[in-house]
């Protein structure tokens, strides 16, 4: 799923590379080759232009992963969740242990060690935070603005959105691509990855338990 308030226009170049190729030069050459290998997309990909999902499920960053079983029940809430190597280097995170992790639940189901008991869940879901609503809220009045034309009135409500959701680079990064970061926000995305100790941090590990045998107990 994509988060792009300017829709295909902005998303579609990494869904699609080979297709939009030609208008996006700017294009990482590894995104290309990858594009190649994998051929014309077999699959459907949803553009979230309202950012609707983020805010039910508070994600703050891409890629995102939430495991939600056949029964509609959350087993895993949001993780950081790559598919692949390909932005290993700037990440230093291996795709294989959440992969195969994925595998593991797809195979035993709830019998899976890393399909989270309730007790675990409650503690990784916080109780809603008021200044989360109201963060998206700001974002969604700002993206509103924007889409009416009005990208300076809207610069101060995505502030503030960032402000009361610090956490979200998904706020963050949606706001500095709708205008020039550096003059509007005072900032880029690099320092502001590097102020937080880098893109270790920026990207932290799923909370993986070491593959093998379990105890905790399932409901």
């Amino acid at each position: 799923m994509a988060q792009d308030t300017n829709g295909v226009k902005d998303a579609g170049p990494w869904i699609d590379p080979l297709k939009f190729a030609d208008a996006r030069p700017d294009l990482p050459k590894e995104t290309l080759e990858r594009a190649r290998e994998m051929g014309p997309l077999t699959y459907t990909v949803l553009i979230d232009q309202e950012h609707l999902v983020s805010r039910l499920y508070n994600m703050v960053n891409v890629p995102t992963g939430v495991w939600i079983n056949e029964k509609g029940r959350v087993v895993r809430p949001n993780e950081v969740a790559f598919v692949d190597d390909r932005f290993k280097q700037f990440t230093d995170m291996d795709s294989a242990p959440y992969i195969n992790a994925l595998k593991d639940w797809v195979a035993k189901g709830d019998a899976s060690q890393y399909a989270m008991s309730e007790d675990r869940l409650r503690e990784k879901l916080k109780s809603a935070d008021p200044a989360i609503a109201m963060a998206a809220a700001e974002f969604g009045l700002g993206e509103h603005l924007y889409k009416s034309g009005h990208l300076a009135e809207a610069i101060p409500h995505f502030k503030e959105a960032q402000k009361l959701n610090p956490k979200s680079w998904n706020y963050k990064r949606q706001a500095w691509a709708l205008s020039d970061a550096k003059r509007d926000y005072g900032t880029t995305f690099r320092e502001e990855v590097d102020k937080i100790g880098g893109s270790k941090v920026y990207y932290p590990p799923p909370d993986l338990p070491a593959p093998g045998p379990t105890s905790e107990k399932k409901p």
